[in-house]
């Protein structure tokens, strides 16, 4: 089935960043990914993303839909056929939306699990909590807006971030195949990301001492994107040298 291009609205995507030891990221991705370094770190966090008007972009935006989800997202580089390329690799998708699970892979790239969430959002704050339905995977992140980037040791300020996760456009999803990669590209004319103050996290994923032992991820900041128009673009899938991991 042919892949169409969406529209959308991202209503809030709320990207929770780790800085991980490089060898732990190398562990996680299938080649021919590598951990995209910044300062000597690797790069990983958690997507979580409410679409608003998601729709084939042919369609009236009244026929769009709405949905929670999430992303856990590693920073990486790959060798393409112009030069290096940068993207993120994303080991695990989940969504609220059945739609979302059942499209996943079939209408639009990316295979999803299924999860509950919980979402608590005020002009200043935001509060997300989500809980996979296979049992796997819970997060639960709190932060506020805040005027400036503080106490990352990944970026000198917001605007040295914004530009790096803008460049990880490119995302590329494990699938059950273990063969390839669904890929998918975000573009739009309007980007815009805020700094945010990381009142508390905690991720199974992240926390598991089996994945990252203990001070191999260490939480290092959060940004928040919110009421964006965005279009999304099918990409062609990647083969593994190796088998990938599909956490979910």
């Amino acid at each position: 089935m042919r892949q169409p291009r969406l529209s959308s609205v991202v209503e809030r995507r709320l990207l929770v960043n780790y800085r991980v030891a490089p060898d732990a990221a190398a562990r996680l991705l299938p080649a021919p990914l590598r951990p995209q370094l910044v300062h000597d770190h690797a790069v990983a966090g958690i997507c979580l993303l409410r679409l608003g008007s998601v729709r084939p972009t042919w369609a009236p935006k009244a026929f769009g839909l709405r949905s929670e989800n999430a992303a856990h997202r590693i920073a990486v580089e790959w060798d393409g056929p112009d030069g290096v390329e940068t993207g993120v690799y994303i080991p695990r998708r989940d969504t609220a939306s059945r739609l979302n699970a059942w499209a996943g892979g079939r209408v639009f790239p990316g295979e999803h699990g299924r999860a509950d969430f919980e979402v608590h959002e005020t002009a200043g704050r935001v509060h997300v909590a989500l809980a996979t339905r296979d049992g796997d995977t819970r997060v639960d992140v709190a932060v506020e807006l805040s005027d400036e980037l503080r106490g990352s040791e990944l970026f000198t300020d917001l605007a040295e971030a914004s530009r790096f996760f803008q460049g990880g456009a490119k995302g590329f999803s494990a699938t059950r195949s273990g063969r390839r990669l669904d890929g998918m590209e975000l573009h739009t004319d309007a980007w815009q990301v805020e700094a945010c103050r990381v009142r508390s996290a905690a991720s199974s994923f992240f926390d598991d001492p089996d994945r990252f032992p203990s001070g191999s991820a260490t939480l290092d900041c959060a940004l928040v994107m919110r009421n964006v128009p965005a279009g999304w673009r099918p990409l062609p899938t990647m083969a593994t040298g190796q088998p990938s991991v599909c956490f979910g």
